[in-house]
């Protein structure tokens, strides 16, 4: 394959991107599910035509990475704080830690019951199947109402957090006791006292670079930050979600002395571009990652259905759990909340960082497929049939 024809098909991708997003505005039909299917049908062409193919897999995890960092931070740069806001961050950091731990404790037992493997085995592999993907459903709310937008944010930014803590307690501790819960308590000590320098350090540096390169280094010492917490297994997602909080909401704190070191008179015009960049590099890894996963999908996998059963006993403990906490204990809207929570970029990223004497055979990446496939397909559905209510005043960002 030629430079020119790499450059032609990078290029395509990116075109092709861009017109799924103008679709999906207009039928509420999310992008990349439209992405998955233009990776499944190059490699079927790919494949009918006999031309080389590529394995993808080994550079998944770091795209996957580079764009649940930028996704995360993009949405988190859309949220105004206010008090009046405690309310719905209290809901939706419960609403995602109980969904998650519940949902891992029902997908254990189906997968406990199908393989007949350790207990602690079966947990670690449920995980991946039991995260809601910001990376899928936050650029699917972009057309529902402003209140129900914040609260899918907040509670998918909090499932990606809480899923990655629980993934990496779970992967560092064989058995859950007082020594390995306190371990705990200190990593996350640890992880906000590092969000909070990297915050102010960070906020301080965009004050003082000059160089009309300014953007791309803070983005690249975010995602450098991200990976050195994540090496000693700290959840590093947090600071990424906390500087983008703090960077939006930084002209709130009326401390003399913090307005007059990091606050300058450019500092909004410097964050809305900020905001721009992080959307368009958020745009790109999405795009690369999601049809490179659908080429690496062998979709001859949907044909097993010993697979296709687990899948749906999965699928079907993910909601009706979720329609019980909603209809009971949040009591809030069921559409579209309840099928708002795609598995996807995180759940792919999980599994892969998964040991592979950890993985439990039969529990694969075409059983992730399929839950991803489904839950997806069933939230374009769920979208499709709920109308958003028109408010005053009411603009698309958060």
């Amino acid at each position: 394959m030629t430079t020119y024809t790499t450059l032609i098909i990078l290029s395509g991708l990116v075109i092709f991107s861009y017109l799924f997003d103008l679709i999906a505005g207009k039928i509420k039909l999310p992008s990349v599910l439209l992405l998955l299917f233009l990776g499944i049908t190059i490699k079927q062409a790919v494949n009918y035509f006999g031309f080389k193919t590529y394995d993808f897999t080994p550079i998944l995890p770091a795209l996957g990475t580079l764009g649940l960092i930028l996704i995360v931070f993009e949405g988190s740069l859309e949220l105004k704080y206010t008090p009046e806001k405690n309310r719905i961050i209290k809901k939706t950091f419960l609403s995602a830690l109980i969904i998650l731990l519940v949902t891992c404790a029902s997908v254990t037992t189906i997968i406990y019951y199908l393989s007949g493997r350790d207990i602690y085995l079966c947990f670690l592999n449920s995980i991946p199947f039991c995260v809601v993907s910001s990376a899928i459903a936050i650029p699917s709310s972009s057309g529902i109402s402003k209140q129900k937008r914040e609260f899918i944010i907040y509670e998918s930014s909090f499932s990606d957090i809480l899923a990655i803590v629980l993934f990496n307690f779970a992967v560092s501790n064989t058995s859950f006791d007082i020594k390995a819960f306190s371990g705990l308590g200190i990593e996350l000590i640890i992880i906000i006292l590092f969000a909070a320098s990297s915050c102010v350090l960070l906020l301080y540096l965009i004050g003082r670079i000059t160089h009309h390169i300014k953007f791309f280094l803070i983005i690249s010492l975010i995602i450098l930050v991200y990976s050195i917490g994540q090496t000693y297994h700290l959840s590093a997602l947090i600071i990424v979600l906390s500087f983008g909080l703090f960077l939006n909401n930084a002209g709130q704190i009326r401390l003399p002395w913090f307005r007059k070191n990091f606050l300058y008179p450019g500092y909004a015009f410097d964050l809305k571009q900020l905001l721009q960049l992080s959307a368009e590099s958020a745009f790109l890894m999405r795009t690369f990652f999601f049809v490179m996963f659908g080429f690496s999908m062998d979709i001859y996998q949907l044909e097993n259905w010993a697979l296709l059963a687990t899948g749906g006993a999965i699928l079907l403990a993910i909601y009706i759990i979720r329609f019980f906490y909603i209809k009971f204990v949040s009591k809030i809207d069921l559409m579209p909340e309840l099928v708002l929570i795609p598995r996807g970029l995180i759940s792919v990223l999980l599994y892969y960082n998964l040991p592979k004497e950890l993985r439990i055979k039969g529990i694969e990446t075409g059983l992730l497929f399929v839950v991803i496939l489904a839950t997806s397909i069933i939230m374009s559905v769920g979208l499709l049939l709920t109308k958003k209510e028109p408010q005053p005043g009411e603009s698309e960002k958060v």
